[in-house]
Parts: structure tokens; sequence; C-alpha cells
């Protein structure tokens, strides 16, 4: 029997119920307005509907919006990337969201308040703000799944978070100046500064006390004068490290928190020809920064791997909605790429992710 035969055959006899089990009343209303062949084609348009409705359903992506600090960095297009090719593999729809800029803390929070409301198999975000974005997270997880990549937040409701042990990695930063100054000067010694790119994010906060208290413990003779908080901008970190090189005529080493301030702070020691005297680490990578490394303005970077936060980010959001037992905690690592390094399969895998 054709679907369309059953269909009608399914609706004859659907009809024959209904009028051996409802009122005759009830039966003369229906009569009245459509006649017998009518009323068979109109259930039958039912039917096909619902059909039509319970194999789209079944069809159905599951959504898994993917919100970063900020869209316009190569750093987070590289965890979009990661997003999409987890989304490819496993037939997930990407949602690629985020704020402008790192220091929209509020834009994030509404960013994040709209992905809920569409009701969403789960939500991979970074916070941008430790403090701020801990009650929003609260509020989400209460109907929604939320996965933490990158950067933490005050707040215990993440089924499960994917970052860097930043740490680990303000102890990484600090090794790689010590021995960029000890093979300048013959020592590990001397004046250093610091530069943190945003007060309150909780990834920047844990990469400078990784990077105090390496010192502390192994580097007594590197000297910490100065530690400078800018604004999130790229030009501010320009500046303050214009000012350290004018500031402290014996400074030989600086470590910078974050892409951007590592991108301001290049320039000022490219602009200032102080390369050789004075060692600048910093974290993250781009092309500019790469361009740095290559030249000598910069002497290591520490690298994060944000393709793996995307990519593991939506494999783990999406386990954990089919209700399968995720790790709470996954380090992603990072590596210092030096000069010397930086054409090594592994660096150049994550100085050039695939974006496409």
């Amino acid at each position: 029997m054709t679907n369309l035969k059953f269909l009608l055959y399914f609706s004859t006899q659907y009809i024959r119920n209904i009028e051996a089990d409802f009122p005759l009343n009830i039966m003369k209303i229906i009569s009245s307005s459509l006649n017998r062949r009518s009323l068979i084609a109109l259930l039958a348009a039912i039917a096909v509907a619902g059909v039509v409705e319970k194999i789209s359903a079944a069809d159905q992506k599951p959504v898994i919006p993917v919100i970063v600090k900020d869209t316009t960095s190569s750093y987070w297009q590289t965890v979009f990337a990661g997003a999409r090719k987890a989304g490819k593999e496993l037939n997930v729809e990407i949602r690629e969201l985020g704020a402008q800029a790192e220091s929209d803390v509020n834009g994030q929070i509404s960013v994040l308040e709209n992905a809920v409301s569409e009701k969403p198999a789960a939500i991979v975000i970074s916070p941008t703000q430790f403090v701020a974005l801990g009650k929003p997270i609260d509020e989400a997880a209460k109907k929604a799944i939320i996965i933490g990549i990158d950067s933490g937040a005050d707040s215990k409701s993440f089924t499960a978070f994917l970052q860097t042990d930043n740490v680990q990695g303000g102890r990484v930063a600090a090794d790689g100046l010590a021995a960029a100054i000890k093979a300048q000067y013959g020592k590990a010694e001397g004046d250093v500064a610091l530069i943190n790119f945003l007060a309150g994010v909780g990834s920047l906060q844990a990469r400078d006390k990784g990077f105090k208290e390496q010192l502390a413990a192994k580097y007594p003779d590197l000297k910490l004068i100065a530690e400078k908080v800018a604004d999130g901008q790229a030009v501010t970190g320009l500046n303050i490290m214009t000012d350290l090189i004018t500031a402290y005529p014996n400074l030989r080493g600086v470590f910078s928190d974050a892409l951007y301030i590592g991108q301001g702070a290049g320039q000022a020691i490219s602009e200032n020809k102080a390369g050789g005297r004075i060692k600048l680490v910093t974290f993250d990578s781009d092309q500019k920064l790469v361009k740095f490394l290559k030249d000598g303005t910069i002497a290591a970077l520490v690298v994060q791997d944000p393709f793996r936060m995307g990519y593991e980010g939506v494999k783990t959001g999406l386990a954990a909605s089919k209700g399968e037992k995720v790790e709470a905690v996954i380090d992603t690592g990072v590596t210092l790429i030096t000069k010397e390094n930086m054409d090594s399969p592994r660096s150049q895998e994550l100085l050039n992710p695939k974006l496409k």
C-alpha cells in the first residue's frame, strides 16, 4: 500500500470512528461544514504535516553557541576554527558569538543571556571578567550546560572547564625571560617589569601570579621593579613600554601577559631599537608578534592552544548534553616558542593554525 493510499485509508477509518463515538449533533455540525471527501483530504494533510514535523525534529542539529571575549582577535578566531571543525565532525550547529572588545563586559553578558534564551544543547564561553561574569553564568547554568574555556569566573556552575594552566604559563614565561637575559648578559640578573593587559581578568591574574612566584623561587637576582596595568588596548601597551624604557635605563626584561599588550610593547621596543638590551616575553601570538620574534624584537612567545580549546569545548558540551560523563578540568597546555625553535612542526602548528 502506498503512503498516500495508507493515509486515505487511515483517514476514512478515523472518520468512521468519529461517527461512531461522537454525538449526532456534533457530527451534523462537521458534516455541514465539510463533505466526506473534503474531511478525508483535511485529515490526510494533517497526518502528512505530523510526519514531516517529526522528521524535521529528528534531523535538526544540536546548537552550541561559542562565546568569546573579542570576535576581532586572531586568537579567538582560532578558537572559532577549532569549534567549527568539531561542529562539522559531530554534526553540531556552531554559533560564533562575542563582544568586539575584551573590555566590553556588559556586551558579553547580553550575548550570554540571548544564547540561553534559544535553549541550546550547551554553551561554550570564555568569561571576559572573573567577578562580573560570575552571577550571569550561575543564572545561565540553571537553563543550559555551561562549558568554560580559557578564563575563569566567580562561579561553580561550569559543567567542565578547558583552559591553559595559566599559573604554569606564568612560570614558563619567567623561565623564558630568565634564559633570554642570561643569554644576553651571562647571568639571569637585573631589573624586570610586568605589564598586565586588563585588571580583574582571572586568566591574566593567574599568569602574573605564576610569573612572580617563579621569579621569587628560581631567579632571586631578577628584581621586579615595576608592575603596570593597561586598559585592554594595544596603544596603551605601546605607551607603557615606552615609559618603562625611558624611566628604567637598566631594565633588562619585560613580561606582558596577553596578545594586544605584547603587540604594543613589541612596537615600542622596535621603535626604540631596544631589542638588544630589553628582552620581551609575551603571551599568545599573531603574525605581528611572529614577525617581532623572527627579527629579535621579542625574545619568546608563550603560546596556548586556542584551536584545541574550541574543538574540545564543543566536543565536551555535546557529550554533557547527552548525559555522558565529562572531565571537570582539562588542561590544554602551553609551549614556549623562541627564534630557535619557531620552525619546528609543533611550533608552526601553533603559530599558523588552519582557520578555514
